[in-house]
């Protein structure tokens, strides 16, 4: 059965920065585009990074230049790496599949194949 697992979440202040992680388990990691989404309490769900699995990557406008998304297929990772986040940013994160390869279905909205539970995000001003 196919899992996502996220990881890394936690409490940080403006500014500062957190790594969150993605496992994928019982996953044929070559054939999935990977993405993130991020829901804030009283606001809709949305996209926050994808790589498709050429390496293709897409990011929100409210994070580009701030946040780097890293597949690592050597260990079924995906990893989104977030830098001078700030109050905004807070919202449980999601890690979410698509297949095959492509980022369609993030593009189209979060229309994704898998997803993971979630990990707490909490950035304080």
């Amino acid at each position: 059965q196919v899992q996502l697992v996220e990881s890394g979440g936690g409490l940080v202040h403006t500014g500062e920065s957190l790594r969150l992680s993605c496992a994928a388990r019982e996953f044929e990691f070559h054939y999935w585009a990977m993405a993130w989404f991020r829901q804030a309490p009283g606001k809709e769900r949305e996209g926050v990074s994808c790589i498709a699995t050429d390496d293709t990557l897409e990011y929100a406008d409210s994070v580009k230049g701030r946040f780097t998304i890293i597949r690592d297929t050597t260990k079924n990772m995906v990893h989104l790496q977030m830098n001078n986040l700030r109050p905004e940013d807070s919202g449980v994160y999601y890690c979410a599949a698509e297949g095959p390869y492509k980022c369609t279905g993030y593009r189209a909205g979060g229309f994704m194949d898998h997803w993971g539970k979630g990990t707490q995000v909490t950035v304080a001003p």
